[in-house]
């Protein structure tokens, strides 16, 4: 699998080692590489409709779902300290208020301080959870991969890389029903990718999610059902993405589901 270029979906070869050079950048990464890579996020797009991943790559300038923002502020607490500490807070109750979007426009990213005291919170927890500060030691963080997977180019970025392990970080609303929200979301298609991409077995990868409202840690590891369930869907989004984007057999608008109730 250890291949010297990489084709991105617009034709364009790279060699790996500066494309992984050049993914440290998150405007590279989530911008030309969202477009030009497949990644877990946007299988989840293809399994539910092509018409759902084609949407999906229209920019949308401006829109901010204040949910992703957190779980991004999260991560950087907990992964980039130094990105963190640049962040702009303000003092509001609400981010629909003048101030804060003066605020946005000056700044580009920006939170309120209930927004920082809730994810400091919570990387407090983290911080003295002492499983959590086991797993995370002598481990590099936001290390970015990209391979070929059903000869299709995937992208993907480790949350946390141990020797022949990783760790995915995820906030939610409630831990108690995390397992079901994690198959709502094909978490088994991340964890899949991830595990290609890093050449790391299923049994070493973790996902550690914090509930945002009791701060409660809850670790969860890959069955070998769901691992290869992510496979089988994986596939099927390569075939969904072959069939309506590269040999464009059809229209976005003739995929169909049918079944009975």
């Amino acid at each position: 699998m250890d291949v010297k270029e990489i084709t991105t979906l617009d034709n364009r070869t790279w060699n790996k080692q500066e494309l992984l050079t050049e993914m440290a950048d998150d405007k590279f990464y989530y911008d030309y590489l969202g477009v030009n890579a497949l990644s877990s996020s946007s299988i989840k797009k293809l399994l539910d409709s092509p018409k759902a991943y084609e949407d999906s790559l229209i920019k949308t300038s401006g829109k901010i779902i204040p949910a992703f923002e957190f779980g991004w502020l999260f991560h950087t607490a907990i992964l980039e300290p130094h990105v963190y500490e640049k962040q702009h807070f303000v003092d509001i109750k609400s981010r629909n208020t003048n101030v804060f979007k003066e605020a946005l426009s000056e700044h580009g990213r920006v939170f309120t301080y209930k927004e920082r005291d809730e994810v400091e919170r919570l990387a407090e927890a983290f911080y003295n959870n002492s499983m959590a500060m086991e797993l995370m030691e002598n481990t590099k963080k936001e290390v970015p991969a990209i391979e070929n997977l059903f000869e299709i180019p995937f992208r993907g970025k480790a949350d946390v890389l141990g020797d022949g392990y990783i760790i995915d970080l995820k906030t939610t609303g409630n831990i108690n029903k995390f397992e079901y929200s994690a198959r709502e979301y094909k978490y088994g298609c991340q964890a899949y990718i991830y595990c290609k991409l890093f050449n790391v077995d299923y049994r070493d990868f973790t996902f550690i999610a914090i509930d945002k409202t009791t701060a409660t840690i809850g670790f969860y590891g890959i069955s070998e059902r769901s691992y290869y369930d992510g496979e089988r869907d994986v596939e099927q989004a390569v075939m969904i993405y072959n069939e309506f984007f590269v040999n464009k057999n059809r229209d976005v608008f003739d995929y169909q589901i049918e079944g009975e109730i």
